[in-house]
């Protein structure tokens, strides 16, 4: 069961809303993440798979050497649905996770960019 395939006008407002920094590009939703390296390129490729294939909902993904772009639409449905949104959004929470800014015991990596591995956004 795929869903209700959603209007342009509802994808701006639910990506303007929820996901800033994914776009509606020819008929998916998208986004790149900019990362420091190849091996860096390559957790992140690994985190989206793992997360796509426990959702059983599977983007295209192009790697580079500095960026990883995720594209989403719902084959089945011929569009974007709510699998897409719900799939995004769980990708840029782990994706962008900063555990040194989310308080608790864990501090996230040394700010020596020798241990940076994902280009945050601010």
């Amino acid at each position: 069961m795929s869903g209700q395939v959603l209007t342009d006008d509802i994808i701006r407002a639910r990506l303007s809303d929820a996901l800033p920094h994914w776009q509606l590009v020819d008929g998916a939703i998208e986004r790149i993440y900019r990362t420091h390296g190849w091996k860096s390129t390559l957790m992140v490729v690994n985190t989206i798979g793992h997360l796509a294939e426990a959702a059983w909902h599977h983007p295209d993904i192009h790697a580079s050497y500095p960026a990883v772009k995720v594209r989403l639409n719902t084959h089945d449905a011929g569009g974007i649905t709510d699998k897409d949104f719900a799939l995004a959004g769980k990708i840029e929470e782990v994706v962008m996770w900063r555990p040194g800014q989310s308080g608790g015991p864990l501090e996230g990596t040394p700010a020596d960019p020798a241990y940076a591995h994902i280009r945050y956004d601010d």
